[in-house]
């Protein structure tokens, strides 16, 4: 019974913060809305019995919204004394998720301690005794290989993309001659000068 209302509560949660990461109009809520998300999805895969992919989750992309959200803040002119000055304001709403996210835990724990939910056997069926790590890569090297290369194949492709569409070839800048470069001798390369008190440096 745990595992269902576990289950029910995560899989609504999910689903409510992906829509308010979409819908918020802050970039800062939405990246905090996000990070939740991803939380309550590492709930979802302890559930299924997949302790790695939750540990991913939280490590690998909560991680990399940090990166992010750093990026945005970077990127984007906000104003940190207007968020200062509404910290107390929304100070209710904050210790209301905080204590929300302390009662998920323990009743994930719960439901983890009395038996995950047995989805994972019912898409790919494997051996109680593997581990869960060994499993995944079992799955992903033998029966999901295709796929799993296709993924890997269309990030490549994704990268190149990228990569292509942020090049520019810059016309007010010298071009560099990478032979005059490497030919160049060590005692070419500086110039002592001994320049009078009071005078500048010719250039």
């Amino acid at each position: 019974m745990i595992q269902l209302i576990a289950f029910y509560l995560f899989a609504i949660v999910v689903i409510a913060s992906a829509a308010l990461t979409i819908l918020s109009r802050n970039p800062v809520h939405s990246v905090l809305w996000l990070i939740l998300a991803f939380f309550n999805a590492a709930g979802l895969m302890v559930l299924a019995g997949a302790e790695f992919i939750a540990m991913l989750l939280v490590i690998v992309y909560v991680g990399a919204v940090a990166v992010l959200f750093l990026f945005v803040v970077m990127m984007l002119d906000i104003d940190f004394a207007e968020l200062r000055a509404g910290v107390m304001r929304y100070a209710a709403i904050g210790l209301a998720l905080a204590v929300a996210l302390v009662a998920e835990m323990i009743i994930a724990i719960g439901a983890y301690s009395a038996g995950g939910i047995q989805l994972g056997r019912r898409i790919a069926p494997i051996d109680p005794a593997v581990h869960n790590i060994e499993a995944i890569g079992r799955l992903l090297y033998t029966r999901y290989l295709f796929i799993f290369e296709g993924a890997g194949l269309v990030l490549l492709v994704a990268m190149i993309g990228a990569i292509v569409l942020t090049y520019r070839q810059r016309s007010d800048v010298r071009p560099q001659n990478v032979n005059r470069q490497i030919n160049r001798r060590s005692k070419d390369a500086t110039r002592n000068m001994n320049p009078p008190v009071g005078q500048g440096v010719e250039l």
